[in-house]
């Protein structure tokens, strides 16, 4: 950290009666700057899982088709991905406390006017807009922490600021669920209304705007268009292929134009006279190991975990709460490692860390391929733990490689870079897993319809068959049948979901593993943040 950065956070924390007013003083302190980014980042995170929850209850009530239904996640999470450097660059330019301000008042107020919407085209509209507020959000926070702590202590504050996201997460499905049962589905969007004001009324009180004096001056419109239309179709392509097939035109299309594009994107960064993504910020071996890192962590986590609450629910029959309760011990690990692997990683670096926790997740993968329709609750939690403990000090320690070996004057690109990592490997990995699950349930489900002595179904039948048996769902039986058949019928369904959810995690123990090899690069930030001005 520069000693400009430093000698202000020692001037913000002299003690009362020196220097500045309390009020003053307290504008720009590490810690409460750190909870004021928290409470910001807690309604981001909150929505990835809370939403979910209420997705059924939406489609019913604004009766929304099923392809209306999934653009109201589709869309919040491409408005997401694609925005998100380019907002880090912003914050850059213009200041990230004026970012994270404008971020949480736009999240709160499109989450507000999704609540009062009366259809399901309103819905989407501010689904997107609310994707964009979220964007700016994210960066700006980890633009602020990097500015407001020095160097040896950024994993800590990153760790705190992990354990918040992975509280919020584990909340939603919970908080979700007690919410639409209980009072409606509105109420899952207007709970932001609260926390965004109070994250503005801490923003105006506590911020204080860091940013360095070589930060870019200009916006590199061409390199925003390029990686914008890139973003846009990976993360289109990949969200379509397991619908459109991988060897589809249209998903062939995409993906191949997202490849063209961050050839031109790269290319012209090369010449541009103030480049959004300096390609010099490559050159750094430990940051561009941290952001594959992150690509990996978020496909083999977010990919595999997308299966476990069909798991939960339609195998095991638990409703959203009950789902959301046994997922508990995973996130309660991730509550608790993500500090405590902050401190770890002050203490030793996070190379440790990091190939410690890959391992410990590739192992968790593994455990949870073995699972099955009949596995308890027991051997489920303990997966869930060694999971938590295992994700924890990668979020963290791959976090702080990425933004902590960035100049001061990227750091909001590079919160970008690491947030779209992630982004990403989330969409490639839940996409790639799907599909490979979907063709193990497809390969097994005859055998073990005709295993279980039921007679075989053809045509429109058998594919409705197979594709509620993606997602775990016994078919309803008719009027008059028999126990034993209902019965049959869900253990032919669940055997073959299961194969395909242990095929899933199998496959993602592998690329967690690979993920651990590659944190042997990882490294402690130590990049040389240059003149700052606090503003």
């Amino acid at each position: 950290m520069s000693q400009s950065v430093v000698k202000n956070a020692q001037a913000d924390a002299s003690p009362p009666g020196q220097g500045a007013p309390a009020g003053r003083r307290l504008q720009g302190h590490p810690w409460l700057t750190l909870l004021t980014v928290a409470v910001g980042v807690m309604m981001v995170a909150l929505d990835g899982t809370i939403v979910a929850i209420a997705n059924p209850v939406i489609q019913t009530d604004l009766k929304a088709s099923p392809a209306d239904i999934q653009w109201v996640t589709s869309g919040y999470l491409l408005a997401l991905a694609v925005f998100l450097i380019t907002a880090g660059k912003i914050g850059d330019r213009f200041g990230h406390k004026s970012t994270f301000l404008v971020g949480a008042v736009g999240f709160a107020a499109t989450s507000a006017a999704i609540g009062f919407a009366g259809n399901i085209q309103t819905v989407i509209a501010f689904r997107v807009l609310q994707g964009l507020f979220g964007a700016l959000l994210q960066p700006a926070a980890l633009g602020l922490l990097r500015g407001a702590f020095p160097v040896e202590k950024l994993n800590m504050a990153i760790g705190i600021w992990a354990g918040v996201i992975g509280a919020s997460t584990a909340a939603g499905p919970i908080v979700g669920g007690l919410l639409v049962e209980h009072v409606s589905w509105q109420s899952v969007f207007f709970i932001n209304i609260p926390v965004g004001l109070a994250a503005l009324a801490l923003g105006i009180w506590v911020l204080k705007d860091v940013r360095a004096e070589n930060a870019a001056k200009s916006f590199d419109i061409p390199g925003i268009l390029l990686l914008s239309a890139a973003m846009f179709m990976l993360v289109w392509g990949i969200i379509k292929a397991p619908s459109w097939g991988w060897g589809d035109t249209s998903t062939l299309l995409f993906l191949g134009g997202a490849v063209l594009s961050l050839v031109a994107f790269a290319l012209w960064q090369r010449v541009a006279r103030e480049p959004l993504i300096p390609l010099g910020l490559f050159r750094s071996v430990p940051l561009s190991a941290g952001t594959l890192l992150m690509i990996l962590m978020a496909f083999s986590f977010f990919g595999a975990i997308f299966f476990v609450t069909f798991y939960l629910q339609n195998v095991h029959g638990m409703s959203p709460v009950d789902a959301g309760v046994h997922l508990l011990p995973m996130t309660g690990m991730m509550i608790v490692g993500a500090p405590a692997a902050g401190a770890a990683i002050g203490r030793v670096g996070p190379r440790i860390p990091i190939v410690v926790g890959m391992v410990l997740t590739s192992v968790a993968m593994y455990g949870m391929s073995t699972l099955d329709a009949g596995s308890g609750s027991g051997v489920m939690s303990l997966w869930f733990v060694l999971m938590g403990l295992g994700i924890s000090p990668v979020l963290v320690g791959a976090t702080e490689v990425i933004v902590g070996n960035a100049p001061l004057e990227l750091s909001g690109v590079a919160g970008g870079l690491q947030q779209a990592a992630m982004q990403v490997g989330g969409s490639l990995g839940t996409a790639v897993l799907g599909a490979l699950m979907a063709a193990k349930v497809t390969d097994v489900l005859p055998g073990n319809w005709a295993a279980a002595g039921l007679p075989p179904v053809e045509g429109a039948q058998a594919q409705g068959l197979e594709q509620a048996a993606q997602l775990g769902i016994a078919p309803p039986p008719a009027p008059g049948t028999p126990q034993q058949v209902v019965d049959a019928m869900a253990t032919a369904v669940h055997d073959s979901f299961v194969s395909g959810m242990s095929l899933a995690f199998a496959v993602a123990a592998v690329v967690a593993f690979a993920a651990a090899l590659l944190g042997l690069l990882a490294k402690r930030g130590t990049t040389d943040t240059g003149p700052a001005v606090h503003i």
